[in-house]
């Protein structure tokens, strides 16, 4: 007889209760070179759309949906892997990024900003003016 096998989308470990109750965060990181590029949410539906399209579809806390990654910019990212953490409460998605724009400021990474003596410095440029790609 075979084991009955756990769909491995309930072996993650969705928060109960609270204003986070069902999602997680879910960190980009770029599959080429390791940088991190963005920091979103993702509740099961989310998850595995990102597993079947093999691009990045994330819940918006905001306007309450999902939104795959790059439906208004044109800059998708392309899924290489699905991990989680030891605790299996922290997606990460290894990813391509089309256009190499991952912020919604036109920056590569959301991850631009550095402390340099007690004040918060702008260290990447914009790539690309937002207004062009957002409506």
């Amino acid at each position: 007889m075979t084991a009955l096998m756990i769909d491995w989308i309930d072996q993650i470990r969705w928060p109960e209760g609270g204003a986070e109750a069902g999602i997680l965060p879910a960190i980009a990181q770029d599959a080429d070179n390791g940088d991190i590029l963005m920091v979103a949410w993702m509740n099961r539906e989310a998850l595995a759309k990102t597993a079947e399209l093999g691009e990045a579809v994330y819940y918006s806390r905001s306007r309450q949906r999902l939104w795959h990654k790059g439906e208004e910019s044109g800059h998708t990212q392309q899924v290489v892997e699905i991990r989680t953490d030891c605790d299996r409460d922290v997606i990460l998605l290894k990813v391509r990024q089309t256009g190499g724009i991952a912020c919604h400021t036109g920056r590569r990474s959301c991850f631009f900003e550095r402390l340099i003596d007690g004040a918060w410095q702008v260290t990447a440029p914009v790539l690309k003016d937002p207004e062009t790609f957002y409506k």
